[in-house]
């Protein structure tokens, strides 16, 4: 009998799990016995159980085995959001509205017909925006700490697009991209996408291992570090000064590259200097205003040191350009008025109290989170699998976000990450309760 194709196994175990042949929760062959089963060698097994969980059609459980997922629930990089009953609340994804949001945008395209060259905004913007727009977000930055020219900042659709930008900007197929082991799942998609091998960071509950990275670093070419050391996403960490320093200067003694990720920043009224301050020289920052603002906004910017610059604007030329002209005049106008502070302002009240009522709902649970954090981390019990938690609960009407889709390397807690900012704020008490209630009705 000749050895198994490794690709020839993952493609048979994809096509059985979902024709329902090999049925959702099954405990598969550990992978020593699949190794000898189909004559492959044990890191090849390995690898096959990689892919699958990459697929998102197994999850792997510490000492327990490798189950065939459950895939009603919201879980995975690319997840299905259907539901099988009515749904109740969203816990899976942060779309922060408020009341009068759609009347503050009705008033402000009527402002943005009746004044100025309308004309204009229909016209080619350069790649990155006009100078005098990117001066209206050089200004706002000052509030976050940065101090930069408007022709460092780069205007984009979004910050994944920014990301996507620094990414091609920065680094190059194969090469290493450090990132916390629980971080923002767009990372993982883009580094697939651009070839680059992850190296997971070990967390603690106060931040990164930065021990941990220093031995990294020593031990391979570390190209880049993706950091969010504000606000993290999940875990809700804020960085204090002395470990961005350390941080910063980890990336000076080993010559890495640091990619910031400011998108939850706002929440924090008065955080410790950006690491764009502290090593402005290496450091990309990028954020945008889609969880201080509106989701579709899709308005973001990146800012970019200055021997990366004319690369970066060729790589925004070469995939999108840039943000639209209409999204910049509104949101520019929204910065100039005030109206992005207010409703910063307004995020972080709202964020404060979704948590209260999150600390409430959820006594007596394991969590993880920030006073004034839109996240929540919920540790589960020993014998609650992820998946099959996610299920119950898209049961209930309740969709959530499991483990996997934040791990960056392939050791998965047993957690899933409750997003709070988009039910209703006198939904969001009930969902929550629900939560628990239907996690402690779980048998063992």
């Amino acid at each position: 009998m000749r050895p198994s194709s490794y690709k020839a196994v993952v493609h048979e175990f994809a096509a059985a799990i979902r024709s329902g042949a090999i049925p959702a929760g099954t405990r598969l062959p550990t992978h020593r016995t699949l190794a000898r089963e189909r004559r492959i060698a044990l890191a090849t097994a390995t690898r096959v159980y990689a892919e699958l969980a990459a697929l998102g059609l197994v999850v792997g459980e510490p000492g327990r085995g490798t189950f065939v997922r459950v895939r009603s629930g919201y879980d995975g990089l690319e997840p299905s959001r259907a539901l099988p009953v009515p749904r109740v609340a969203d816990l899976s994804f942060n779309q922060p509205l408020a009341p009068g949001q759609g009347d503050q945008l009705r008033q402000a395209l009527r402002t943005m017909a009746a004044s100025g060259d309308v004309e204009a905004l229909l016209r080619q913007h350069p790649p990155g925006g006009h100078r005098h727009d990117r001066a209206v977000l050089a200004t706002y930055l000052l509030e976050r700490g940065i101090d930069t020219v408007p022709d460092n900042v780069l205007l984009t659709s979004g910050t994944q697009q920014a990301l996507d930008m620094v990414l091609r900007t920065l680094t190059s197929p194969g090469e290493v991209l450090a990132v916390d082991a629980l971080s923002y799942p767009g990372i993982k998609l883009l580094a697939s996408t651009h070839s680059l091998d992850l190296a997971p960071i070990p967390v603690t509950a106060a931040g990164p291992d930065l021990d941990a990275l220093d031995r990294m670093c020593r031990a391979r070419p570390v190209r880049a570090i993706y950091t969010i050391p504000t606000m993290h996403n999940p875990l809700g960490w804020v960085l204090d000064r002395e470990q961005r320093e350390r941080l910063a200067t980890l990336a000076r003694s080993h010559n890495c590259l640091i990619i910031e990720d400011g998108t939850y920043a706002f929440l924090e009224p008065s955080p410790p200097p950006p690491l764009q301050a502290l090593a402005p020289e290496r450091t990309c920052y990028v954020a945008g205003l889609s969880k201080n603002v509106a989701p579709g906004l899709r308005f973001a910017f990146a800012v970019v040191p200055d021997r990366h610059l004319e690369a970066a604007t060729s790589s925004l030329r070469a995939a999108a350009w840039g943000a639209p002209g209409v999204v910049t005049a509104l949101a520019t106008s929204w910065i100039i008025d005030g109206t992005v502070a207010r409703l910063e302002k307004d995020r972080r009240e709202d964020a404060a109290a979704r948590q209260d009522i999150a600390r409430a709902a959820l006594a007596g649970l394991d969590i993880t989170a920030h006073p004034v954090s839109y996240t929540v981390w919920l540790a589960l019990q020993p014998h609650q699998r992820t998946d099959h938690a996610a299920a119950v609960l898209a049961e209930q009407g309740i969709l959530v976000s499991t483990a996997d889709a934040f791990a960056t390397g392939p050791t998965v807690p047993r957690a899933l990450r409750l997003a709070l900012a988009t039910p209703p704020r006198d939904v969001l008490g009930a969902a929550l309760r629900s939560v628990r209630d239907t996690l402690d009705a779980i048998p063992p």
